[in-house]
């Protein structure tokens, strides 16, 4: 890239959006140099994602699917306890999309609270929800979930599909490897979750392969107000 006002500019490609950057990074193996440029793109995401959501005061991150239309039931929660969450004193994140994401952070507007959302960079164009503050598009779901994770205090997870499961559990397993706090996970949406937790109980834990203990990382409940109380009583801000 040539000198712009007397400044040699030519590291900003670095900086450039183009599709398919993970898809890339993904493919197996590849050459030194162009895992490096990977490296060097996915760092400055990072930068990126630091600078942009250095908040103040406790942030909770609502995940769920981008597929409920406003009048779902599952929708009408995610805007209430969007609501509830400002109301309470905490910033809203989340993914930044349409659906559960939307309404979390819809709510979070009518609370008078901060709303921020994490958008990714999707081929079908996921385009950000219009009841934003703060948005910060991602084009890696990985850099985009450490910041989801990074910023919160809590997690309310509405149902959702293979992302918000990936998203959940990925958090989960920070905490039952003790790789963070062991925050608050609330499901909302009960009759969604009882299958997955009836999977949990009755095949995992029998297995072995999870302890009877790590099923206590979740709460459910369908009430906007015990969520809130869950949160208060659970943790402690700094």
């Amino acid at each position: 890239m040539k000198n712009i006002n007397g400044k040699d500019r030519s590291h900003l490609w670095l900086t450039e959006r183009t599709h398919d950057l993970e898809k890339t990074f993904l493919t197996g193996r590849r050459g030194r140099a162009e895992d490096l440029e990977s490296a060097v793109r996915i760092f400055l995401e990072f930068l990126r994602g630091f600078e942009s959501l250095d908040i103040k005061g406790p942030a909770v991150t609502v995940f769920g699917s981008a597929r409920f239309g406003q009048t779902h039931p599952y929708y009408r929660m995610a805007r209430a306890v969007g609501k509830k969450l400002a109301l309470a004193g905490f910033t809203v994140i989340t993914g930044g999309g349409p659906g559960t994401m939307e309404a979390a952070n819809r709510g979070a507007k009518e609370g008078n609270g901060m709303s921020i959302g994490c958008n990714i960079v999707l081929p079908q164009e996921q385009k950000p929800n219009p009841y934003l503050d703060r948005v910060i598009e991602f084009d890696h779901f990985f850099v985009r979930k450490v910041m989801l994770v990074k910023y919160s205090c809590a997690f309310v997870v509405l149902p959702g599909g293979f992302g918000t499961l990936d998203e959940v559990f990925e958090t989960a397993v920070l905490m039952q490897t003790d790789k963070i706090r062991e925050f608050p996970i609330v499901l909302m949406g009960r009759s969604y979750w009882d299958q997955m937790q009836d999977f949990l109980r009755e095949t995992l834990v029998p297995e072995k392969t999870i302890d009877a203990d790590d099923i206590d990382l979740f709460r459910c409940t369908d009430d906007p107000e015990h969520v809130i109380h869950i949160i208060q009583t659970r943790q402690t801000y700094t």
